[in-house]
């Protein structure tokens, strides 16, 4: 029978470090006992490795309560360092400062034409950056990476926009390289439909659940999936492109030339030019939502008619993949049972009935915050070893 040397215990015991930090890290605070059961690790391993990371001030444990027996609750220290999130829209730019133990320090949102230019767009989010730090009252060497979120896939093996119909102005540029060079450091980046799936499996509709789909319903149409706990990219990083599936070949000719995808009877220009002509053309799609929730019966048709459309690609979506949940993101979320009662009517109608049975169609609930957040989340789901966290690891291998 053989024995672990030295060196095995030594990469077991570093091995089940970065497993319970892993697992705090992403849930911002748990007990020991929920760690033991995320991690798979006994509840003696948990707590010799709680108190190591106690003792160099890694992570901070408080009284709590659980199911209503004592416990101890784990959190990151607040001291370990920040993550910043960065959120590109077609009409905004949103920023968030962040800890590790998942505490929000500082946000603010702007407007903004992303298509227009790359570097305007670079600019005004290192301006943001930087004004947020300092309300925050850390200086940027505390700054352990930065998430990004751009609205178009991203060609995992460049770093480049996949589709730059998308982004005219962004043609033939690498989102994360540019805004590192600019900031000074790393950054990781995602389209947004990813973030924000990363955002409500972290932060909001989707906690406790390790399969999953984000919908996100704006100027186009995006999903990111979530698989076994993790972001499904795909090998070229468009895994998730529900707005591209044809529901008539003889339809609309669609942004990424073929006709009658799901995104040219769903997305905000079909649909507010549906209303233009009896509301007028400066209408938004916030806008259909509230004229449909004050009763106006075309903006409720429109809002119903888009539901049952997206409920086609998700009942398309829930026979491949078999997600325990769908989540609803973007503008169109907001018309909450107005838009997911049709989209349910879809799904019971061409979804497998044992896939249907098992799926919920719910709103999101972290709003416009959701790619913002799932930034942060990104950061922290992608950090390596050369942080103060990782470094913390490091010398509690090391000890005798």
């Amino acid at each position: 029978m053989a024995t672990d040397t030295p060196g095995s215990q030594s990469s077991l015991h570093r091995a089940n470090l970065e497993r319970v930090l892993r697992a705090v890290r992403m849930a911002g605070s748990l007990t020991q006992a929920e760690i033991a059961r995320g991690t798979g690790l006994s509840a003696a391993t948990v707590s010799n490795i709680v108190r190591e990371l106690k003792e160099s001030g890694t992570v901070v444990v408080a009284d709590t309560s659980s199911g209503g027996r004592r416990a101890r609750s784990v959190s990151l220290s607040g001291d370990a360092g920040i993550v910043v999130g960065i959120d590109f829209g077609h009409t905004h730019l949103r920023v968030a400062v962040g800890n590790l133990a998942h505490r929000v320090l500082a946000e603010e949102s702007e407007p903004i034409d992303v298509d227009v230019s790359a570097a305007q767009g670079f600019d005004r989010a290192e301006a943001l950056v930087d004004r947020l730090l300092q309300q925050a009252g850390f200086r940027p060497d505390k700054v352990i990476g930065v998430g990004l979120g751009v609205p178009g896939p991203i060609d995992v093996e460049t770093g480049a926009l996949g589709s730059t119909a998308i982004l005219p102005g962004w043609t033939g540029i690498a989102p994360g390289r540019e805004l590192a060079e600019r900031l000074g450091m790393p950054v990781h980046v995602d389209n947004d439909a990813n973030l924000g799936a990363l955002g409500e499996l972290v932060w909001g509709a989707g906690r406790g659940l390790s399969d999953l789909a984000y919908i996100k319903v704006a100027s186009g149409v995006g999903a990111g999936l979530v698989v076994n706990g993790q972001i499904y990219r795909g090998p070229g990083g468009t895994a998730g492109e529900i707005g591209h599936i044809t529901l008539d070949e003889a339809g609309p000719v669609c942004r990424c030339g073929n006709r009658g995808c799901l995104e040219t009877f769903v997305g905000s220009r079909y649909l507010l030019g549906l209303l233009s002509t009896t509301l007028g053309p400066d209408l938004s799609l916030p806008g259909v939502v509230e004229l449909a929730h004050q009763g106006d019966l075309g903006c409720r048709r429109v809002i119903a008619d888009a539901g049952r459309q997206i409920g086609t690609g998700v009942a398309t979506l829930c026979n491949l993949l078999n997600p325990r949940r769908v989540i609803l993101g973007g503008d169109l979320a907001d018309a909450g049972e107005l838009v997911l009662g049709p989209i349910r009517d879809s799904v019971a109608r061409y979804a497998i009935p044992s896939a249907a049975r098992q799926l919920s169609v719910v709103p999101g609930t972290l709003g416009g915050r959701a790619e913002v957040l799932g930034a942060l989340a990104l950061v922290m789901s992608e950090m390596d070893d050369s942080g103060p966290v990782g470094r913390s690891v490091q010398a509690s291998v090391a000890r005798p």
